[in-house]
């Protein structure tokens, strides 16, 4: 679990990350302005802030310069409207390990966090659904203690479900994240590979199907 800083002044979208963040394990912290971010780092240890860079009292790309000048070694992702090819240049270049535009996906925002997190060694690398342990950095997988064979496409499907454990996830998305954007196969391809899964971890009541939509892994 990572502790995150969402800085934010708009309450609607830095209460919705709060809430996704807390659903797939992580600790969402909020400011809604540049003192208060400064404020919530000089007393809370922080894995990764999420920095919006138009802020009511302080310019974000100023407020990054700071953070990195007084908390260099915290990662931060630009979550912003300004969508220009310029800003994007400057946020990156300004010490943003990425730069993520609205609207957004949450799977996407999700998935990118995960990076970051997996960048600085802070993500999370060993789940327990019961008596399933998978420990995502040596790939392994086992129930009740005893190690259980995936293929590749089963593991690299399972991975996904827990890193957005929570989460609804379409079946036209699973295939985009498991098999690339090139696979030109069907959408029950996935349909087929869950079901192997839940046999294989006695997953059927913890991978959810969602009527006419795809799946969930509840934790």
């Amino acid at each position: 679990m990572a502790d995150i800083l969402i800085v934010e002044d708009d309450r609607r979208i830095n209460e919705l990350i709060r809430r996704t963040l807390s659903m797939t394990g992580h600790a969402g912290i909020t400011a809604f302005t540049g003192r208060e971010a400064l404020s919530v780092l000089g007393k809370s240890r922080i894995d990764l802030i999420l920095l919006d860079i138009g802020l009511p009292d302080i310019d974000g790309f100023l407020l990054m310069r700071r953070l990195s000048e007084e908390y260099g070694d915290i990662p931060v992702i630009c979550v912003t409207a300004r969508d220009e090819v310029p800003d994007r240049i400057k946020g990156l270049k300004g010490g943003a390990e990425d730069y993520i535009v609205k609207p957004f996906a949450m799977e996407e925002l999700l998935a990118r966090i995960q990076v970051v997190l997996r960048r600085f060694h802070r993500e999370q690398t060993v789940y327990h659904i019961r008596d399933v342990e998978v420990d995502l950095a040596g790939a392994a997988v086992k129930k009740a203690g005893v190690p259980v064979e995936l293929t590749n496409r089963e593991y690299e499907l399972l991975r996904i479900f827990l890193v957005n454990k929570n989460i609804a996830l379409s079946r036209e998305r699973l295939l985009d994240l498991a098999w690339g954007r090139d696979f030109y196969g069907d959408d029950r391809t996935v349909d087929v590979h869950i079901r192997r899964i839940r046999q294989k971890l006695g997953l059927e009541k913890d991978i959810k199907t969602i009527f006419k939509y795809g799946y969930r892994l509840e934790m």
